[in-house]
């Protein structure tokens, strides 16, 4: 897994014995043990690291006003129960939620205002909530609606 998974060396003398992957890749998931031996003690430690992931199709940047299909998935076992989407959590009059059972979210026409952060939510059945952050990029206009600029003859316009 190198060079992908790191210890902090610094770490290790106050009692932290984490590892670190970045990125975090499919291939990853699965059982994770860990034994520290301190003098004449051994120490252990199990971590199940599981996966979710967020699609796109097409794949990010999306251009305005074409088809957008969005899609959360986890490695977790249970049986899925609602899957939520949340825009803009905590922005205002521009949140929004969609909740379903497919787990897709279908935006036919994307907008700029469809940009920005988006988190999925997993709910199963076991109880377990499982959530990720997507940051959704639109190429597009997002000027006025009719745009007139002017500018001084020999200067620049942008």
């Amino acid at each position: 897994m190198k060079p992908r998974v790191s210890l902090q060396d610094s770490a290790l003398r106050n009692g932290n014995f984490s590892l670190r992957i970045d990125p975090v890749q499919s291939k990853d998931i699965g059982l994770y043990e860990a034994w520290v031996k301190y003098n004449t003690e051994v120490h252990s430690c199990h971590v199940e690291l599981g996966i979710i992931t967020v699609t796109l199709s097409p794949p990010n940047p999306i251009i305005e006003n074409e088809l957008l299909l969005m899609s959360c998935n986890s490695s977790h076992r249970a049986s899925l129960v609602e899957i939520c989407w949340f825009h803009n959590e905590h922005l205002g009059p521009t949140s929004r939620t969609f909740c379903s059972l497919s787990g897709a979210l279908s935006i036919l026409h994307p907008t700029m205002s469809d940009a920005g952060s988006w988190r999925c939510q997993l709910r199963y059945s076991d109880k377990e909530i499982i959530s990720a952050t997507y940051n959704l990029q639109i190429l597009g206009y997002d000027g006025p609606t009719n745009p007139v600029v002017y500018a001084a003859a020999g200067s620049a316009a942008d």
